[in-house]
């Protein structure tokens, strides 16, 4: 009655092998087999005489055992070998120097062996389950995935796939204003896949560049078909991002086409997002050229490049500049992710090109006034205008009264 429980056990470990673990036929035959082996080993300090069969199938196994016929005087009590005499008990017709073949009952081999065989057995599954995951998330680093919030800790997420894996989404992958409740469903790119003492942790992201990529070609026909190619993206996760594209058909608007009819193509990425804010823009090779479009909705007066330092010095009109550089410098810093350039950011003067040297005003007022002023330095009319009275007076020794009349009458200039 023992041994029947025992083989029942026995069956029923198979059959849960077979039933509930995600592998496949040939897999599973041989990690059966050597988990006979493994005990047979232990047991025999040998396993090379034993054929093991496996019918995961029907969810049994056979045992089959091979030792050569010797003299009842020459065994030793080798596994390997088997005396004459009881050769015979098998088979009348066996001599020595030949091969005896018997089934043997795994369960005669005792409580201890089928106990070290389960746990073997569910050793190597369990390690095999491991290999099969990092292997099947190894594949699927860079693509989206949606997973059911099993967990929620202070420091990461924990979610369950369609086949019950564990996924990680720790917060600092998670969007600034990411929210979810146990239950809901949560969408992530598969980041990296961390495999440490064959303990596979899979680890998914929301704020990689990557994330938005793969939302766009799911969004997007066009990119998915390869019409429209994404050539760079820069994200400030939750605030704000920048996505460089290009199209190879002259015919296909890549902006527009990203962008959809009165954006119906991005507002469902903006929303999944958390409401990031989106700029798409128009890739090109030529760098002036695609700085300046990086800080739109800036426009650019003048550009000036260090291509060796990767640095450009922009100029802007002056209610320009605070377009370029956005709310919390967050224009100016996509931008400069954008298209690997460093940008500084500077003030066009107008004022230069509206100003008028001094000599302009010989007519009006005496050269040895002209003179003593510009011995200062101050060469045109705005730079006097702008330095103080006091320093005019005091430096060129001139009366305020004369000092004050000038002033008047560069003054006069500029009000007309």
């Amino acid at each position: 009655m023992a041994k029947k429980a025992e083989t029942i056990s026995l069956i029923d470990t198979f059959s849960e092998f077979k039933e509930l673990k995600n592998i496949d036929r040939t897999t599973m035959v041989s990690v059966l087999e050597e988990s006979f082996r493994s005990v047979l080993t232990k047991m025999f300090g040998s396993d090379e005489n034993y054929d093991v069969i496996v019918n995961p199938d029907k969810g049994d196994f056979e045992i089959w055992r091979n030792r050569e016929v010797v003299a009842d005087e020459e065994y030793k009590g080798s596994s390997l070998q088997i005396p004459l005499t009881e050769a015979r008990k098998i088979d009348e017709s066996y001599g020595i120097g030949e091969e005896v073949t018997d089934k043997v009952e795994f369960v005669q081999f005792g409580r201890r062996a089928i106990l070290n065989l389960r746990q073997t057995l569910a050793a190597r599954i369990m390690e095999l389950e491991k290999d099969n995951l990092y292997n099947k998330y190894s594949d699927k680093i860079g693509t989206v995935v949606n997973a059911e919030v099993y967990q929620v800790w202070k420091k990461e997420i924990l979610l369950l796939d369609d086949e019950g894996n564990e996924l990680l989404l720790p917060k600092t992958e998670q969007i600034p204003g990411d929210f979810y409740y146990k239950g809901e469903t949560a969408r992530a790119v598969v980041a990296r896949v961390d495999n440490r003492n064959n303990n596979p942790k899979i680890i998914l992201s929301r704020i990689s560049p990557v994330f938005l990529q793969r939302l766009l070609e799911m969004e997007v026909p066009e990119i998915n078909d390869g019409l429209i190619t994404i050539k760079r993206i820069a994200r400030i996760p939750g605030k704000r991002a920048k996505i460089a594209v290009e199209s190879y058909d002259d015919r296909i608007d890549p902006v527009g086409a990203c962008v959809g009819v009165k954006g119906s193509r991005i507002h469902g990425i903006v929303r999944e997002l958390r409401n990031e804010n989106i700029d798409v823009i128009n890739y090109t090779s030529n760098t002036s050229l695609f700085i300046q479009r990086a800080l739109s909705p800036a426009r650019i007066s003048s550009i000036r490049l260090n291509e060796e330092e990767r640095k450009a010095e922009v100029f802007l009109k002056p209610e320009e500049v605070a377009l370029a550089i956005g709310l919390n410098g967050l224009n100016i810093k996509l931008a400069s992710m954008l298209t690997e350039y460093t940008i500084d950011v500077f003030r066009e003067l107008d004022e230069v090109e509206e100003d008028i040297y001094l000599d302009e005003f010989r007519d009006e007022i005496e050269d040895w006034v002209i003179d003593a002023v510009k011995a200062l330095g101050y060469d045109t009319a705005k730079s006097v205008l702008n330095a103080p009275r006091e320093v005019l007076i005091e430096k060129t020794d001139l009366e305020e009264e004369t000092i004050d009349e000038v002033l008047n009458i560069l003054k006069a200039e500029f009000e007309e």
